[in-house]
C-alpha cells in the first residue's frame, strides 16, 4: 500500500496502423521516466491510431495473448510500472475498443468501451461493451478506467458502486474539442471527488490535430500536472490528501445512486 502514486501520461504521436513502431515509441518514452513511477498511461488505440473502418479494424484486432498485451506485460514487469491504455481487441468473432491496466505482477484488468463515437463510425467497426467501468485495487488505491467518449456520460462514470480514488481516461480527442475535453475531465474529478488522468495523443490523423492536451486533475478540479517533455506529463498523487478532503467535504455520502446495467 502506498500513500503516494507517481503517474505519467505518454502523449504518443501515433503512426497509423504500425503496431511495432508505436510500441517501440511507448517503450522509448517509458524508458525516460525516472525510477519510482507507478503508472504510465497511453492514448486510446495507441498501437494503431483511431481506426473506424470495419475491415481495417478487424484486420488489426488481436486476441488477449497477442503482440500488444504480451509485449506490454513484459515492459511492465521490466520497468515495474503499471501500463494503461486501449487497443483493438478480438474476442471470438467480436472486435472491441478495449482498455487495459497491466500490473508489473502480470495481473491485468480489461474494459470494453461502452460509448462508441457514432459520428466517426466507431459503432460500425466495434461491439459495444456490456459491463460497467471496472474498479480494481493497485498499491492501496482504487482505480477505474474508461475510454474517450465515455467521458461525456457522467452517470456512467459515477463514483457510486465501489468508490474509486483515481479515474484514468485514455483518448483520441482532437484540438477542435479541447475545451470540452479539459472541462469534462475537471467536472468528473469534482463530482466524483477523485483524481483524474486524461491521456490524449499528439500529432494528427484524419480527425484533426492533437497538441498534447493530457491533464492530471485533483479532486478539487485543479490541474496538477507538470510537462516534462512534449510527449510526457507527470504528477504525484496523495491518498492522504484525497482522504482528508473527502472527510472535510463529504460530497460522496450525499450523492444519488444509479443502476447503470
Amino acid at each position: 500500500m502506498s500513500d503516494i502514486l507517481k503517474v505519467a501520461a505518454l502523449q504518443l504521436d501515433i503512426v497509423p496502423g504500425d503496431k511495432s513502431a508505436n510500441i517501440a515509441m511507448a517503450s522509448e518514452l517509458l524508458g525516460t521516466l525516472p525510477e519510482g513511477y507507478d503508472i504510465a498511461v497511453l492514448p486510446e488505440m495507441f498501437t494503431t491510431g483511431f481506426i473506424c473502418e470495419p475491415q481495417q479494424a478487424t484486420m488489426l484486432a488481436e486476441p488477449v495473448d497477442g503482440m500488444t498485451i504480451s509485449t506490454l506485460k513484459r515492459m511492465s514487469a521490466e520497468s515495474r510500472i503499471a501500463l494503461c491504455g486501449s487497443y483493438i481487441a478480438r474476442d471470438n468473432e467480436a472486435v472491441y475498443n478495449r482498455a487495459f491496466f497491466i500490473e508489473p505482477s502480470g495481473d491485468t484488468y480489461f474494459y470494453d468501451k461502452r460509448h462508441l463515437f457514432s459520428i466517426s463510425g466507431e459503432d460500425r467497426a466495434y461491439c459495444r461493451g456490456d459491463k460497467p467501468v471496472p474498479v480494481f485495487r493497485f498499491r492501496g488505491w482504487n482505480i477505474a478506467i474508461a475510454v474517450c467518449f465515455d467521458l461525456r456520460f457522467p452517470a456512467w462514470l459515477r463514483n457510486n458502486r465501489e468508490t474509486y480514488d483515481l479515474m484514468i481516461v485514455m483518448a483520441n480527442w482532437p484540438d477542435s474539442r479541447a475545451y470540452a475535453w479539459e472541462h469534462l475531465l475537471i467536472a468528473r474529478a469534482i463530482e466524483n471527488q477523485s483524481y483524474v488522468i486524461g491521456c490524449n495523443r499528439s500529432g494528427n490523423d484524419n480527425y484533426g490535430e492533437y497538441s498534447g492536451t493530457s491533464v492530471i486533475i485533483d479532486a478539487k478540479g485543479i490541474s496538477i500536472e507538470e510537462k516534462s517533455s512534449d510527449y510526457i506529463v507527470t504528477a504525484t498523487l496523495s491518498k492522504e490528501s484525497l482522504s482528508a478532503f473527502r472527510q472535510k467535504f463529504p460530497v460522496l455520502s450525499e450523492s444519488d445512486r444509479f443502476d447503470i446495467i
